[in-house]
């Protein structure tokens, strides 16, 4: 067994044409390009001891900014989940005029410049604009709070809960569905043991890469969200101020704090996808 390992690698176009060439330039692009920027973010900010860094760390805005990102990503997210199960239905299940046309907004906020989507939200929720106007008789107000920041992380987090549960409905059988239908099921007995069990998974990772994109925002929130030190300043925006204060430990300490949080968000919601993931095969 360990000869055949050795003489695949060793052989490389013998047992997979390209194989060596393939492989040394998907190692050489994942150092470069994730490794080592990764490593760097996670070596740099301890180069001044732990003290510093601790100190660093200590900061009663950054704990405020970073909680808004958080704490606003998660409902963004949150609140994703049923607007992206509902359009993702409409998109896999029905066939209403115009569907190729809104299965093609859907993708609208990734290919748009971040900062364009910011401007267009604060032109329409600012005080003065339309709908801002509007939900002001009301006494609701959107833009320059918290309020505005989950607006926008949910307008650019929507295509990522979309994508993830359009496939997961466009592949489910429906025969199950008429089968459990003729067999005296109710709609809310089909959706809850059929159609969830598959959906589910689907949904928890829309869910975590939506969260992931939400706490690294920052071009779409800034001209929404007022930038108010402890009420609606964002973590990406603190760290470009603490770039412009020249303080580059506190710059990489709150970039360290999002990295890690990022990364055990998507590990834990992988396994909370596992362990739901009653409708795949056991590999």
């Amino acid at each position: 067994m360990t000869l055949s390992r050795l003489a695949f690698f060793r052989a490389g176009g013998s047992a997979l044409p390209g194989y060596r060439l393939s492989l040394t330039l998907t190692l050489a692009w994942t150092g470069f390009f994730i490794i080592l920027p990764l490593s760097t973010l996670l070596v740099y900010p301890w180069q001044g001891g732990t003290g510093s860094m601790l100190s660093a760390l200590h900061d009663s805005r950054m704990l405020a900014a970073l909680w808004t990102s958080f704490s606003c990503a998660a409902i963004a997210a949150a609140c994703n989940i049923p607007c992206g199960l509902l359009l993702a239905w409409a998109l896999a299940r029905g066939n209403l005029p115009g569907h190729r046309l809104a299965d093609a907004l859907i993708d609208l906020p990734l290919a748009l410049p971040t900062a364009v989507s910011g401007i267009t939200l604060a032109t329409l929720y600012g005080p003065h604009g339309w709908l801002g106007s509007l939900l002001a008789v009301f006494g609701v107000s959107v833009s320059y709070n918290k309020a505005g920041i989950v607006l926008a992380l949910m307008f650019v987090g929507l295509p990522f809960v979309v994508r993830a549960v359009e496939p997961v409905l466009r592949n489910l059988p429906q025969e199950l569905e008429e089968a459990a239908h003729l067999l005296g099921a109710r709609p809310w007995q089909i959706f809850v043991r059929i159609i969830a069990a598959p959906v589910l998974p689907a949904l928890i990772t829309g869910f975590g890469l939506a969260f992931a994109r939400g706490i690294g925002e920052y071009g779409s929130v800034i001209f929404i969200a007022g930038n108010q030190p402890f009420k609606s300043e964002i973590a990406p925006l603190l760290i470009v101020v603490r770039l412009q204060e020249f303080d580059y430990p506190g710059a990489t300490a709150i970039a360290l704090v999002l990295l890690c949080v990022s990364l055990l968000s998507l590990a834990l919601i992988g396994g909370v996808r596992r362990r739901f993931a009653v409708w795949s095969e056991p590999a």
